[in-house]
């Protein structure tokens, strides 16, 4: 019997992946999405045209736990008009330009109680900063505040034609199924508008991990969810809280674009096995990295590891949210992300998915003493010799921790070798008739769910 899956990681073109991002995310940057409206239903129609997403409309007042799904939000156009007429902040230029979620107005007013609805970075005053009011009724606009700052006294014509009523809340969802109903989970959320690495750079990761997927033969099943952030989860949680339960390994993915080193942080319960994997891939990429422990704060990881689900879900990005000067502002642009950062990414998203996929026990058919692997070929008759390669090393290690106690991650972490050289070393020892895999160890194929 073989390993299940071989997802062929070597052979990725990561370059070519990596444009082929950029490129989505370069043909979603223009659109104005928020947690709800018709730009995040523009945006999952584009994914629609990668994979087969299916959307789904959760009306307006619909009860999720505590929460209340929010009336819709939808943005034609805004301005600020000085006494000459002139545009001086113009929605059409930058969707950031208005806070998301601005109730209607067109109305003239002086600069004085203008200037409560203007929002700048005085440290980084050529940046426009995003801002939204999803939950509290009001109306603004974000600028750089080189141009806050040259207006002068007057008046000025206030015009924003939004929106903001009964619709629905807008997500799309792609399950996969695979030869059990246990599930991972790969999430992003679809809300902000033009920021390419917070989070164009997570929906694009989702939507080309998910194309390459659903070209696989997989022992888990696999849900992608493109959700607006925070009630995006809560809603999908409300009303999905029945089969939660066939979530065996999740990750919410966002900021992966940029130059940064990649960063983990554990799931709640910390010594989850989507825990153990993610520090496993790291620690054998030969790349800088961090590891930080949940913390209540965050993206929708919390949500899912909040104390009445605790599902085994981390969050897998590079440049953590808040921890980068362009975070939320025009700054984080087409210009911002990489694209070789794009490629490695998805490659590390991969090679996880490769380990969750294959960490299985295994039996060593010959237990009594070391069998013999020179005559099977897989062993040099020269003895004697200082230094043992790796894939010699990796044999052995399989053959003595393959009791059917000891997965292979638990071997490739005892044995300090990457996951790739302790499954590559399976792979020879099923081939000589010195393994099989252990049959309390397998997910039996059951019927899956078509949702």
């Amino acid at each position: 019997m073989t390993i299940n899956t071989d997802l062929d990681t070597q052979s990725i073109d990561t370059e070519r992946l990596g444009l082929e991002m950029y490129n989505l995310i370069a043909e979603l940057y223009p659109i104005c999405r928020s947690i709800t409206g018709d730009g995040v239903r523009k945006s999952l129609q584009i994914i629609q045209n990668h994979i087969p997403l299916k959307i789904h409309e959760v009306p307006t007042d619909t009860p999720v736990f505590d929460w209340t799904v929010p009336k819709e939000w939808n943005i034609r156009d805004a301005y600020i008009k000085d006494e000459t007429g002139k545009k001086i902040v113009d929605f059409q230029k930058s969707n950031l330009h208005v806070l998301n979620y601005s109730i209607p107005i067109h109305k003239k007013m002086p600069l004085s109680e203008l200037k409560e609805h203007l929002f700048s970075m005085p440290d980084r005053p050529d940046w426009i900063p995003y801002r939204t009011s999803y939950y509290k009724e009001m109306w603004g606009f974000c600028l750089t505040d080189r141009t806050l700052q040259s207006l002068p006294d007057g008046d000025y014509e206030v015009y924003i034609d939004s929106s903001l009523e009964q619709g629905s809340l807008t997500y799309g969802e792609l399950f996969l199924p695979g030869q059990t109903t246990d599930e991972v989970l790969l999430c992003c959320h679809s809300c902000h508008p033009s920021l390419c690495n917070d989070n164009l750079s997570g929906i694009s990761l989702v939507t080309f991990l998910a194309k390459h997927l659903s070209q696989q033969s997989l022992r888990y099943s696999y849900r992608f969810l493109f959700m607006p952030g925070t009630i995006g989860s809560i809603t999908w949680l409300s009303l999905n809280e029945s089969q939660v339960s066939s979530i065996k390994h999740g990750l919410t993915v966002s900021n992966v674009g940029d130059s940064g080193h990649l960063a983990y942080k554990k799931s709640r319960r910390g010594n989850a096995d989507i825990d153990r994997v993610v520090h496993h891939i790291l620690k054998s990429s030969a790349q800088e990295y961090t590891i930080s422990d949940f913390s209540p704060y965050g993206y929708d990881e919390r949500q899912f590891c909040s104390p009445g689900f605790n599902l085994p879900v981390g969050s897998l990005t590079r440049s953590q949210f808040g921890t980068y000067p362009e975070y939320h502002t025009s700054a984080d642009n087409l210009d911002f992300v990489q694209i070789p950062a794009l490629g490695n990414s998805f490659e590390t998203y991969l090679n996880v998915i490769d380990v969750l996929e294959n960490n299985q026990s295994y039996l060593n058919t010959n237990p009594k003493c070391e069998p013999q692997l020179g005559k099977r070929g897989l062993y040099s008759t020269m003895g004697g010799k200082q230094t043992t390669p790796d894939d010699r090393m990796a044999m052995l290690w399989v053959l003595n921790l393959s009791d059917g106690e000891h997965t292979l991650l638990d071997i490739a972490e005892r044995a300090d070798l990457n996951f790739s050289t302790i499954k590559n070393a399976v792979s020879n020892l099923i081939n000589s008739g010195l393994l099989e895999v252990c049959s309390r160890s397998v997910d039996k194929p059951v019927p899956v769910r078509s949702r």
